[in-house]
């Protein structure tokens, strides 16, 4: 039997249509290369998101057309994500910080038809446009002011493109499984691997990250997401802000610019954001040497890698703020995991605490999580076994684009496996111990190199560290500690081994401190272990020469 409800599909229209009706007078604030505080309102851009998607029928955009976006985030971005995947196209949003090579290998493999791009990136595409000859024209997303001169071909104005169009459009009834959006993986070996949302996905996890016990969301917050538009929806908050009803404050070109967050967050009233643990090293760093507080912000959602717990402690003590430690990937949409409490870890202190903040948190509903050993057995949640995670969900993907199976990720009875290495206790916090690919195994048992780092950044002088095994004759692999220090601060090898006795296992301790100006980034903020391993190609541990 079935029940009698109405069937209507979860479409982001759903959502649009939803904020525009219930909170059309909220606002929306951006920096952009053209205004340094643009602000209007929720029914201003859905009324040129109408424009918007005129303009792409006029253009010849046909139904599942990739369009393709190269911009920051600000107000132009967000009428783009609606009017493309609203009206049955698909946002495919391109990551400016990755290689020329990736940026052209994905435009043509996605087969984009149109790119719209911030002014900042034209050069870049004028080098790669005639390598993507699939791509009919490129939109410049300015008014006719600020328009410049170009080579691109078929260059036009995005002011200038939606000025004279209607601002009535008959939104199509679409399936909710039809594609909305398309994100590549940051690709550090081999190609990128897009992964294609459907418009479900997009709107469950709208509702997923909006829970009180994900990121609490609600018509009262202020929003600003400095993690990028181009990288996995921004974590889905510019759905999310739209269906709760909050203020959307955009940073634009400025989200490395900690005096401009700062501005933003105690002018325009942000009350939650989100972002990468390096993006908030220099904002923390601002305000302790300016003596700023950083309210009304009351939480930050930070992954992408783990937080250290230093950070932690100072977004807490200093300012106030909650840190929503979080996990997930690309292929997720992006949440997985949000570390919030329970009615027990509430109570928690001293150690207990310390290590259920380190976590990465407990599932989000919607996701279902395992670990299995390299036998793929499933292993108990007592929070010591440590075994390859696995995932599941709504929101997550079940093959990569074009790839037809051949992704490598997924296995046989539809479990994607993510690469990570963790631990999972009784109560369903998530601990992530390594990446797969980074765990250090030293005479046969595994050494984490995330507490490592972790501990080590705890150090008052250390601004970022990084933990890479290094081959060894007796033990196979032993830790190699480098580190990037604060800005007029000194450290020795021995005062940060010693700093580490006592806090992590004796065995653990690397076996030798590297001092270095800066450690490499990925396109989307994580550490790069893959370069920094090429960095250090040549390093031999101390003694290792022989089995001491």
């Amino acid at each position: 039997m079935l029940g009698l409800m109405m069937d209507m599909p979860l479409t982001l229209t759903m959502i649009m249509r939803h904020g525009e009706r219930n909170h059309g007078m909220q606002e929306i604030v951006s920096v952009t290369a053209d205004n340094p505080r643009h602000r209007y309102r929720f029914a201003d851009a859905f009324r040129r998101a109408r424009k918007l998607a005129n303009a792409l029928d006029r253009l010849g955009a046909k139904p599942s057309a990739r369009i393709g976006t190269l911009a920051w985030n600000d107000y132009r971005h967000l009428e783009l994500y609606y009017a493309i995947s609203c009206s049955g196209r698909v946002c495919h949003t391109i990551n400016p910080r990755l290689f020329d090579e990736q940026i052209e290998y994905i435009v043509n493999h996605a087969e984009d038809e149109w790119i719209f791009t911030d002014v900042a990136f034209v050069p870049k595409l004028e080098q790669l446009a005639a390598r993507c000859p699939g791509v009919r024209g490129y939109i410049v997303m300015t008014d006719a002011a600020h328009m410049p001169q170009t080579t691109l071909p078929n260059a036009l104005c995005y002011e200038t493109l939606i000025e004279g169009e209607a601002d009535r459009y008959d939104w199509p009834e679409l399936d909710e499984k039809t594609a909305s959006g398309l994100c590549y993986t940051s690709g550090t070996t081999g190609n990128p691997k897009g992964v294609l949302y459907n418009h479900r996905a997009a709107v469950l996890m709208a509702y997923a990250a909006s829970l009180p016990d994900t990121c609490g969301l609600s018509a009262t917050d202020g929003i600003l997401p400095i993690v990028p538009m181009f990288h996995v929806n921004a974590w889905g908050l510019p759905f999310a802000a739209v269906l709760v009803g909050a203020k959307l404050v955009f940073p634009g070109p400025t989200l490395s610019n900690p005096q401009i967050l700062a501005d933003l967050i105690t002018m325009e009233g942000v009350t939650i954001s989100a972002g990468v643990p390096t993006v908030c090293l220099p904002l923390l760093a601002y305000a302790r040497e300016s003596a700023r507080s950083l309210a009304p912000l009351s939480r930050f959602v930070i992954g992408g890698s783990a937080c250290p717990l230093s950070m932690m402690e100072e977004f807490r003590d200093r300012h106030g703020v909650r840190v929503l430690h979080a996990w997930g990937m690309t292929e997720m949409s992006p949440l997985g995991t949000v570390n919030a409490d329970t009615r027990a870890s509430s109570a928690w202190a001293g150690d207990e605490r310390i290590a259920q903040m380190l976590s990465q948190g407990r599932a989000i509903p919607g996701v279902e999580l395992k670990i299995t050993d390299e036998d793929n057995r499933e292993l108990p949640w007592d929070g010591v076994a440590v075994g390859a995670l696995k995932v599941r969900g709504l929101w997550i993907c079940r093959d990569y684009y074009r790839l037809e199976g051949q992704g490598g990720a997924h296995e046989p009875d539809g479990w994607f496996v993510t690469g990570d290495v963790c631990s999972i206790d009784p109560h369903g916090f998530m601990r992530i111990t390594d990446r797969a690919k980074d765990v250090i195994k030293s005479g046969g048992e595994w050494i984490s190199s995330i507490d490592l780092e972790n501990t080590a950044v705890g150090h008052p002088a250390v601004a970022e560290a990084a933990v890479i095994g290094v081959a060894h004759p007796k033990w196979q692999e032993r830790p190699l500690l480098v580190v990037v220090l604060k800005p007029g601060m000194q450290a020795t090898r021995e005062e940060l081994l010693e700093w580490l006795d006592g806090r992590v296992a004796k065995w653990w301790i690397p076996d030798d401190v590297m001092f270095v100006a800066d450690l490499p980034h990925t396109a989307t903020g994580k550490l790069s272990k893959l370069e920094l391993r090429k960095r250090l190609g040549d390093y031999r541990l101390p003694g290792a020469s022989g089995a001491d």
